[in-house]
């Protein structure tokens, strides 16, 4: 039986990515949906320099700035081959970018923040992983609730 997705609906989500070696969105942003991350699970399976890093981003909205697509890092971490990062920490994103012309910039009033919650923009926001080069290997899992409000 298909899993509902209709307005109202929340669903428990988990994707799964082997062996990724570059920028991969993990969380693509539909409007009106808010995305509560739950888990993110990293293994190292191949490192092209021990100092490389792996990165956990929201490529998004930035309500100090009132600037678009704008990289907001969450975790910068080094490890080595065959350890294992988990990260618990919970946080939630929208899935869309606030209309940019009810913005002055700084969010700094309540409609400022009730537009950025109303995803009225027209600019998905993205969770993303990262890593420093191509020949660095990581096995990537994250699991997050997905509540669809349109």
């Amino acid at each position: 039986m298909p899993i509902a997705r209709g307005a109202g609906t929340e669903i428990i989500r988990c994707a799964s990515f082997q062996d990724t070696d570059g920028d991969q969105d993990l969380i693509i942003g539909v409007q009106y949906h808010i995305y509560t991350v739950l888990n993110i699970t990293i293994q190292c399976q191949a490192l092209n320099a021990t100092t490389d890093n792996f990165r956990i981003f929201l490529k998004g909205w930035d309500a100090h700035n009132g600037t678009s697509a704008v990289e907001h890092y969450i975790v910068n971490e080094n490890m080595q081959v065959g350890d294992t990062y988990v990260f618990s920490e919970k946080f939630s994103m929208n899935g869309y970018e606030p209309d940019s012309s009810a913005m002055s910039g700084i969010m700094n009033t309540a409609a400022e923040q009730d537009a950025i919650a109303d995803q009225g923009g027209s600019t998905a926001q993205y969770l993303r992983f990262g890593c420093d080069a191509a020949t660095d290997n990581y096995d990537v899992h994250v699991t997050f609730i997905d509540q669809n409000n349109a």
